[in-house]
C-alpha cells in the first residue's frame, strides 16, 4: 500500500512539474529580467551617450525601479556603427539596451553603415539635448562668428573635431551652422572624427574647435579649461555655466539643431522585453531624480513610446535626407 501511495505521489509530482514547466514556457517574461541588463553607450567615456547611460543607471538604482544591476558598457567605434553591428549578433537578446541619437539615422543615410534604426527595437525617446561648439580657454577665437569669418576666407583654415563619424551628428550640426552663417564650400571644412573622448583632443590642441553636446562640457566650462562659443538651441538652456552659453541665433546665425536621445533594444526581442522597459521608463521620467538630471544637464524632456516614437524616427529620417542632400552628403 505504501508503494502504491508513493507511486501516486510520484506521478502527481511529475504532472505538477510538467504543468509548472509548461506554464513557465508559456510566460517566459514572468521573471524577466533575472540577470543584469547592459546599458551600452556606443562611444567612449565622457560623451553624451555615456552621460545619458550613466544617468539612467543611477536613477534606476536610486529610485529602486528595477531589481537587477544595469552596468554601463562603452562600445566605441564608427560613430555608433560598431555597437550597431554588434547588436545584430544579439538578435532576440533582452539583456542589452543601447543609447542612441541622430547618428543612428545619419550613419545609414550617409553610407557609413548599411544599418539603421530599423535594425533595432526602439523602446523610448527620452530627451532633447543641443550641440555646443567649444574651444580652449586661450583660443584666438572669441566668438562663433570669429570662426565663421575665418571659414569664409578659407574653409580649411579651421580644424573641427567631434566623436561622431564624418557625416554624422557632430559634423552635421557644425555644417548646418556654417551654412546658415554664409560659409561657402562647407564640404571643404576639415572635420576630424575621434574614437574616444574629444575633450583630450581639443585640450591637446589637435583641433581648433570641438563640436559636441552641450551637457558634455559642463565640468570643463566650470574649471575654465574650455570656453563655449555657442549652442545650437533655440534659446539658452540649463543653469549655471550652461545658461551662460549664447545660442547661435543670438550671434546672428539663424539656425538650430536638436539632439534627441532614446533607448533601443536589440533587434527581434520578445514583446515582453519591450513592455517591461516601456513601463520602467514611463515610471522613471516621473521621478524627482530624473527631473533633477534634466535640469542639471540642460536636457529637455521628449518622452515618446511605441508607435509615437517610431513615427518620430521616420520623420527624423525624412528631414535628415533633405539636410544631407543640401550639403551633398546623402548617399544616393
Amino acid at each position: 500500500m505504501k508503494f502504491k501511495l508513493s507511486k501516486k505521489l510520484l506521478v502527481f509530482s511529475l504532472m505538477l512539474g510538467l504543468s509548472l514547466t509548461s506554464f513557465s514556457a508559456k510566460d517566459p517574461g514572468k521573471n524577466y529580467p533575472k540577470r543584469p541588463v547592459e546599458l551600452c553607450a556606443p562611444a567612449g567615456a565622457g560623451g553624451g551617450w555615456d552621460l545619458t547611460a550613466r544617468t539612467i543607471a543611477k536613477v534606476l538604482k536610486d529610485e529602486k525601479l528595477i531589481k537587477v544591476p544595469t552596468p554601463v558598457v562603452n562600445r566605441p567605434g564608427g560613430g555608433g556603427g560598431v555597437n550597431l553591428a554588434y547588436m545584430q549578433t544579439k538578435k532576440g537578446d533582452g539583456q542589452m539596451l543601447s543609447i542612441y541619437s541622430p547618428p543612428l539615422i545619419l550613419l545609414h543615410l550617409t553610407g557609413t553603415s548599411e544599418l539603421g534604426y530599423q535594425n533595432t527595437t526602439p523602446i523610448v525617446g527620452l530627451i532633447s539635448d543641443y550641440g555646443a561648439f567649444v574651444v580652449k580657454s586661450d583660443s584666438k577665437y572669441k566668438t562663433i562668428n570669429d570662426v565663421m569669418e575665418a571659414l569664409k576666407k578659407d574653409p580649411k583654415s579651421v580644424k573641427v573635431g567631434g566623436t561622431s563619424a564624418a557625416g554624422s551628428m557632430d559634423h552635421i550640426q557644425f555644417l548646418l551652422m556654417a551654412r546658415a552663417a554664409g560659409v561657402e564650400k562647407i564640404e571643404d571644412i576639415d572635420f576630424v572624427s575621434f574614437q574616444d573622448s574629444g575633450i583630450t583632443q581639443i585640450l591637446g590642441g589637435h583641433v581648433d574647435i570641438y563640436s559636441t553636446g552641450l551637457s558634455e562640457v559642463e565640468g570643463l566650462l566650470q574649471t575654465g579649461n574650455l570656453r563655449a562659443l555657442a549652442s545650437t538651441a533655440e534659446k539658452r538652456v540649463g543653469k549655471g555655466v550652461l545658461a551662460e552659453v549664447p545660442t547661435c541665433k543670438e550671434m546672428g546665425i539663424d539656425a538650430s539643431y536638436i539632439n534627441w536621445r532614446g533607448v533601443f533594444a536589440n533587434p527581434d526581442v520578445p514583446d515582453y522585453v519591450v513592455s517591461y522597459w516601456t513601463d520602467v521608463f514611463t515610471k522613471m521620467v516621473e521621478t524627482d531624480g530624473w527631473k533633477e538630471a534634466l535640469e542639471r544637464n540642460g536636457w529637455e524632456p521628449q518622452f515618446m513610446v511605441g508607435e509615437d516614437f517610431i513615427k518620430f524616427l521616420e520623420e527624423q529620417e525624412e528631414a535628415s535626407k533633405i539636410i544631407l542632400e543640401e550639403i551633398g552628403m546623402l548617399k544616393k
